[in-house]
């Protein structure tokens, strides 16, 4: 069987197998060498996803993921008082939150690849766009996330993988780079468009390359159609099957 890859997280990873998504082009990348799943689920905090942990990764399994990635803190950024305040998780709880989903994973397989992902940076804007076209005269004229609270929560998230050795993807610094960003990298100011899934899925091959999980460097599941001899097929899956 391959190898899995596990994407945990909320509604951007969730989307990430839509077209263009991150997680699809992931899955292409590791085409015959892993089996890239979603686990994403749209709209939750850290807090809602303790209660996953069990469920989808069951301690004992016989063949646990390889490598997961988290990617929470979108939601746990919501402001309270705001139109999202009942996804509001306080950062500090957020860490923590991370630190028990992360001491899971590795309960499961302590050699489990394990990459923190930071929330996105926020289009204020973009969000009040967004706000009036789902509320209408209801929106409340602030929005119900800030650039500089979800910083917060990312720096809490790169801090928290420097604790426990882990890799991270700091996106809320990185997209900020790029000039335009708000446009280019985000659709809603918080989902990713094309041009955003395109920077994920480069940043978490880089980290899996930089790690032991390189595309290149693993075997492929059966035999290639150019090693298959057509008068004698057996001889390749011999070879690589037994």
């Amino acid at each position: 069987m391959r190898p899995q890859i596990v994407l945990f997280g909320d509604s951007i990873t969730e989307q990430s197998f839509g077209s263009g998504g991150w997680g699809a082009a992931l899955a292409h990348t590791y085409s015959r060498k892993a089996d890239v799943l979603v686990r994403g689920y749209g709209g939750y905090n850290t807090r809602w996803a303790l209660f996953l942990l069990h469920h989808l990764f069951p301690l004992g399994s016989a063949k646990p993921p390889v490598a997961t990635t988290i990617f929470f803190g979108a939601n746990d950024a919501a402001i309270l008082g705001r139109n999202s305040e009942r996804q509001h998780v306080p950062v500090e709880e957020y860490k923590e939150n991370t630190r028990k989903i992360v001491h899971h994973l590795k309960e499961c397989s302590p050699t489990m690849l394990v990459v923190l992902i930071t929330p996105p940076p926020i289009d204020e804007e973009g969000r009040k766009e967004y706000a009036r076209s789902v509320y209408g005269e209801k929106a409340m004229k602030l929005p119900e996330r800030t650039n500089e609270v979800t910083g917060v929560y990312a720096k809490q998230c790169v801090e928290l993988a420097k604790e426990l050795g882990l890799p991270s993807i700091n996106l809320w610094s990185k997209m900020q780079e790029t000039e335009g960003w708000q446009k280019k990298f985000l659709s809603d100011g918080l989902h990713l468009t094309e041009e955003g899934n395109a920077m994920v899925h480069q940043e978490v091959v880089r980290v899996f390359n930089e790690a032991w999980l390189s595309a290149p460097d693993m075997p492929y599941d059966f035999p290639r159609s150019s090693e298959i001899d057509g008068k004698n097929p057996e001889k390749a899956f011999l070879q690589q099957c037994l």
